[in-house]
């Protein structure tokens, strides 16, 4: 299953995120890791959670973060969740790539037993039909 906080700066998609990860940590069945871009949740997130810097893994597109993803799940099958904080930073402003990662990560969490929720920081009236099924 895959869920999609989608909103304009400063309307608290983070704050959502954090929420979501406490929520999710507290009572976990297996393991919880967040993927920002820099370094700025370190001391939001629990000890629980494995945070993960996309930066220091130049993961700079879609592809990129297809390939880590699928990489971490390949090192360790006890991923319940995924976090994945503010996917433009990430991967481009590409509303389109944006899209189709989402529509792979719905088919990705469903074949792997897995929730992965993302940020994307854009105006949720402008998501298209197929990305608005996940908000």
């Amino acid at each position: 299953m895959i869920h999609v906080i989608m909103g304009l700066k400063g309307s608290g998609k983070t704050k959502k995120l954090l929420d979501a990860i406490k929520a999710v940590s507290d009572d976990a069945h297996g393991d919880v890791v967040c993927i920002e871009y820099g370094r700025k949740l370190t001391y939001d997130v629990s000890y629980k959670v494995r945070l993960v810097d996309s930066k220091e893994y130049a993961i700079s597109n879609p592809d990129m973060l297809k390939g880590f993803l699928s990489g971490l799940h390949a090192g360790n099958f006890d991923i319940t969740n995924v976090f994945i904080d503010n996917l433009y930073k990430t991967i481009g402003n590409d509303r389109a790539a944006a899209e189709e990662f989402v529509e792979w990560c719905a088919k990705f969490a469903a074949d792997n037993s897995m929730e992965i929720t993302v940020t994307i920081s854009d105006d949720p009236a402008a998501a298209s039909e197929k990305l608005k099924k996940y908000l």
